[in-house]
């Protein structure tokens, strides 16, 4: 996909080194094409890895992408520099006044703390009720996703014994759901989290439908809407060693962190991780972008209501 990112955006060279083809807005504005705008609210602390984690998957279809990045007034990120952060980022203030076809809001390193204790909660669940109006299709991971459900629907969350953490066998639960065209009858999914959503409590809701599950991870999809929202409690975006970085970042430092799940080849860390998510997370931010933003969405952006 050619995608239209901003021009010096460090993911750029680092993808073409991967051979994927991507394209700054220098370049893109030769091309006389309507994209589709695409904002995300990378909440994550290592931005720059979670930009190219997900620039490389939203490159998958032949689609022409304009990818935008928002970042919250009431939270200054410690691990990624402040000059990135002016260069490529946009506050909520900025663009509210704009509609965006498709939005990611990432998950974030604070899903132990009472949604309400969160510094930013008030200003992000403003952005989720903004999107209501001014998005197409909109995609919450992990954490994101937990505060949607909390947000919308008055889903609890719950702590953990144990990490949850690894890579978990999921099941579509509709596979005539044009969001699984494709996929197989089981798909593995990167799970990284301290706590957890029940399917007791989305069941009792009609608006939220579980589709896909796992008899050890439990909920990984909630569609809403008819596809204007999902929510996705792991990891579909996370680059191979992601979670072998995890690892040895907490190993001996926190009590409720075991080695990951299914991921080593033989369980060995020593041995490296076997990948065996990359070709279903590919075909679900393909089919995502093609069934629930390009498929839906108005020509005139400004028809998103």
């Amino acid at each position: 996909m050619p995608l239209r990112l901003p021009d010096r955006l460090p993911a750029i060279d680092l993808l073409k080194k991967e051979n994927i083809f991507v394209m700054d807005d220098s370049r893109a504005h030769t091309q006389d094409i309507r994209p589709l705008k695409i904002v995300i609210l990378n909440l994550m602390p290592l931005k720059i890895t979670t930009e190219t984690d997900l620039i490389r998957l939203l490159s998958n279809t032949p689609l022409q992408l304009e990818i935008n990045f928002m970042k919250l007034k009431s939270h200054t990120p410690k691990n990624t520099p402040i000059e990135h952060m002016m260069m490529f980022y946009r506050s909520f203030e900025e663009i509210k006044d704009e509609k965006f076809d498709g939005m990611i809001v990432t998950g974030a390193p604070v899903e132990t703390l009472d949604f309400e204790d969160v510094e930013y909660w008030d200003e992000i669940t403003g952005i989720f009720d903004w999107a209501r109006s001014h998005v197409t299709s909109t995609l919450y991971i992990c954490w994101a996703a937990q505060a949607g459900l909390y947000h919308f629907y008055g889903v609890p969350k719950y702590p953990l014994a144990k990490k949850m953490f690894g890579i978990f066998k999921q099941h579509p639960l509709d596979n005539q759901l044009p969001i699984f065209r494709g996929f197989d009858d089981v798909f593995g999914m990167p799970q990284s989290r301290h706590t957890e959503v029940l399917r007791k409590d989305i069941d009792r809701i009609p608006e939220l439908t579980v589709i896909s599950e796992s008899a050890e991870s439990g909920v990984s999809m909630v569609m809403a809407r008819g596809g204007r929202d999902f929510f996705i409690t792991g990891h579909m975006e996370y680059a191979p060693d992601t979670l072998d970085r995890e690892y040895r970042r907490d190993v001996g430092k926190r009590d409720d962190v075991e080695m990951p799940k299914n991921y080593y080849l033989h369980d060995n860390p020593e041995e490296g991780p076997l990948v065996t998510w990359r070709g279903h997370a590919n075909l679900f931010f393909s089919n995502w972008i093609n069934y629930y933003v390009y498929q839906e969405t108005p020509y005139n952006i400004e028809e998103i209501k």
